[in-house]
This record gives structure tokens, sequence and C-alpha cells, in this order.
């Protein structure tokens, strides 16, 4: 073998090495670590909208405190009813996505109280405290948590079909390879392993993998190497799961009939 020989074979085994060593890191990044990561970023909007709300707070009782009537002798009860009611939409910042329809309960909610008080001049307080709210929810837009229906309704109108239809919801449309996602989602798996979760063989198993590392749900962390999801893969599997959490069915309770048989 020539010396060119032996250093183009050389470099080719370096280049096997270092695309071995990117999948690697690749496979960390977008799997391994991601329930870490999920868990601190939770952590920190946890922290993070506690302080909010409790400068919302602060500034709404501020703002009873300086605008709501002096002299009227239900300033008190009044001032405990509006502020239960501006903590708890203070409060849906905790969510991280505020819907549009827990705003308007609360707003109906302080129309409400207010056809329970008889005074003219209890316009004055409500009017505050309706103030009070629309700030909050100003502030929730200006974090983008604040969700109408009327951005639900652009969002859906600016969804690519061709591409969603291609690149997430083909490759999910069989459900052995859907089981692959379901198998490799917590942890790696390898060929041999997916083979008896799914019971395909050879050909037929490798066929549904190759779906999936092409578009991009899966890679293997080397030749013959383990299967582990990527990033798209696990968002695509959160993203399942809320849809069947939110259409399944909740659990018939059972009648005292039933119970008593």
């Amino acid at each position: 073998m020539s010396q060119d020989s032996e250093y183009e074979s050389e470099l080719d085994d370096i280049k096997h090495m270092l695309s071995d060593i990117h999948n690697d890191i690749r496979s960390f990044m977008d799997s391994a670590n991601h329930q870490y990561i999920d868990s601190v970023i939770r952590n920190v909007k946890d922290d993070y909208s506690g302080v909010i709300v409790r400068h919302l707070m602060d500034d709404a009782s501020k703002g009873l405190e300086k605008n709501m009537v002096k002299k009227c002798e239900m300033r008190g009860d009044c001032k405990t009813l509006l502020s239960n009611v501006l903590q708890k939409n203070a409060g849906l910042i905790k969510n991280g996505t505020v819907h549009e329809a827990a705003i308007e309960e609360n707003r109906l909610e302080l129309k409400q109280l207010r056809t329970m008080v008889p005074y003219d001049k209890c316009d004055i307080c409500f009017a505050e405290a309706s103030d009070i709210l629309s700030r909050q929810v100003t502030l929730m837009r200006s974090m983008r948590i604040y969700e109408t229906n009327k951005d639900k309704r652009q969002d859906l109108s600016q969804l690519p079909p061709e591409e969603v239809v291609t690149d997430i919801l083909e490759p999910l449309c069989h459900q052995k390879r859907f089981e692959i996602l379901k198998a490799i989602s917590a942890e790696t798996k390898s060929f041999s392993v997916l083979s008896g979760l799914t019971g395909l063989r050879g050909g037929n198993l490798l066929f549904h993998l190759q779906k999936l590392v092409e578009k991009g749900m899966i890679i293997q962390r080397h030749e013959r190497g383990d299967y582990m999801i990527t990033g798209k893969g696990f968002k695509v599997m959160e993203g399942v799961s809320r849809i069947y959490s939110a259409l399944e069915p909740e659990p018939e309770k059972q009648t005292d009939d039933s119970e008593s048989i």
C-alpha cells in the first residue's frame, strides 16, 4: 500500500471518528439532557412568575387603596372582594399560557359583583379594579403568554400543510413507528431491543427506523449503535401527549347505585 493510500485510509478513519463524536454530542444535546433542561426552565419560570405576580398584587393594592372611595362603610369588604379577583387574574401568569376565556371569566365576575352593591359611587371603585385588571392583561401580552381566540386562528392559518403532513404527521401515521418513538422517548434502544418491542425483523424494522431518521425524529449514535430520540422527536411526542390528554374523555363517575351493588 502506498503512503498516499495510507494517508487516505487514516483520513477516512478520522472522518468516521469525527462523525461519531458529532452524533454523540448531538444525541446528548437533543435527548439525554432534555429532561434536566426542561426541569431547570420550569423552575426558572416558576420563580420568575412568582415575582411578577407579587409585583402585580402590590400594584393592585396600592391602586385600590389610593383610588377607591374613601368614605364608604363597604370599602373594606369591597376591597377584599376586588383584591381576590385581581389575585386570581394575576395568578394566571403561573400557568405559562393565559387563555382569553380565563380573563373574560374574571371580567364577568367583576361585573357580577358590581350588581350586588347599591351605590352609584361604587362605579368609581369597580372602574379602578377594571383598569388594574386591564394593566395585568397588558403585561401578559408583553410577555407573549396571553392567547386570544384570534391569535389561535392566525396561528392555524399560517401552518404549512405539506410540511406538517410530510415532516410530522406522516412519520407518526404508522403504529410501529409510533411504538418506536414512544419506546426511545425515555432512553436509547438497540436494534435488537426495538425488534423485540415491535415484533418487526430485519428489513421491516430498518424501513421504519430509516423513515424516522430521515424526518429528524431519531438518530443512530453511530453505525450499529443505539437509537435515540431527537429534540424534534421529543417535542412531537409531547405534542401528541397533550392532544391525547385534551381529547380523552374523563372517566365516568360511579353512581350511588353502582357503589351500593
